[in-house]
């Protein structure tokens, strides 16, 4: 665990090397076969993605490396963790980061004792052009998630091309430059055949699109050989999940503190 100084420090020399590496853009555009379960997202903006509960903190991590994988174009992720993240939810294990189709080339994490270097650490990662997707994971409410920090992660964002997307737990939506947010929870999955556990399965429900536009709730499961979310399909005899509907009406604390 280092401090802010010397986290960034050991971030740009980490980020300089994978610049040399001159690692190679693709359009982020195209979609994965299968992928019908809701539109590509803008690349290049913040994402806002919240756990529904406190104890849907892994899914909401989980989620957003889904999404970081999505937007990545092969370039490599950067996974900003906060301490309380880690000490409430558990650190990244590598058999669980396999199943979601990452390998180590994918993946640079970076620990961070508090939010402020959290924040740091993810501006610094997507002013680099080698960085296709930045993860931060937050826990907890924290004065340091401003409009005005919200904003500078939105402007690094745009001029480094990379998309970040600012999973938090044990918190409520906050006004921030976010494209979208989302409301994330586990959701029970389909078996695969002959009972095998099934994939990760997730229920996200988008609250607010920057400029307007349909929101709802999708029931969603994550394939990792296509590297995409897709709609569960149940086995013969199972009942078909319901793919969208409208999101029930925000709490009032929610609805006061949300943009």
């Amino acid at each position: 665990m280092r401090s802010q100084p010397e986290a960034l420090t050991a971030l740009k020399a980490r980020l300089e090397a994978l610049e040399r590496c001159d690692a190679r853009r693709v359009a982020t555009t195209e979609r994965h076969a299968g992928e019908d379960v809701f539109a590509p997202l803008a690349t290049g903006v913040v994402h806002d993605l919240y756990a529904a509960a406190p104890a849907d903190a892994v899914a909401v991590n989980a989620f957003g490396l889904g999404m970081a994988l999505r937007a990545t174009a092969e370039r490599p992720i950067v996974w900003g963790l906060h301490e309380m993240m880690a000490q409430e939810a558990g650190r990244p294990h590598g058999p669980g980061l396999h199943e979601m189709g990452l390998s180590p080339r994918d993946l640079l994490v970076v620990r961070a004792r508090d939010v402020q270097t959290l924040l740091a650490v993810g501006e610094e990662a997507l002013r680099s052009p080698a960085v296709g997707a930045v993860l931060l994971s937050s826990w907890g409410e924290a004065k340091a998630f401003s409009l005005t920090a919200s904003r500078r992660l939105a402007l690094a964002a745009e001029a480094g091309g990379a998309t970040l997307f600012l999973a938090r737990a044990g918190a409520l939506p906050c006004p921030s430059a976010a494209e979208t947010r989302w409301s994330v929870a586990s959701c029970a999955s389909e078996p695969l055949e002959g009972e095998a556990p099934g994939r990760p399965s997730f229920s996200a429900t988008l609250l607010r699109r920057r400029g307007g536009g349909a929101t709802g709730t999708w029931i969603m499961e994550w394939d990792r050989e296509q590297r995409t979310f897709r709609a569960p399909t149940p086995l013969s005899g199972g009942l078909v999940p319901l793919a969208a509907q409208r999101p029930t009406a925000a709490s009032g604390a929610a609805r006061r503190r949300a943009a």
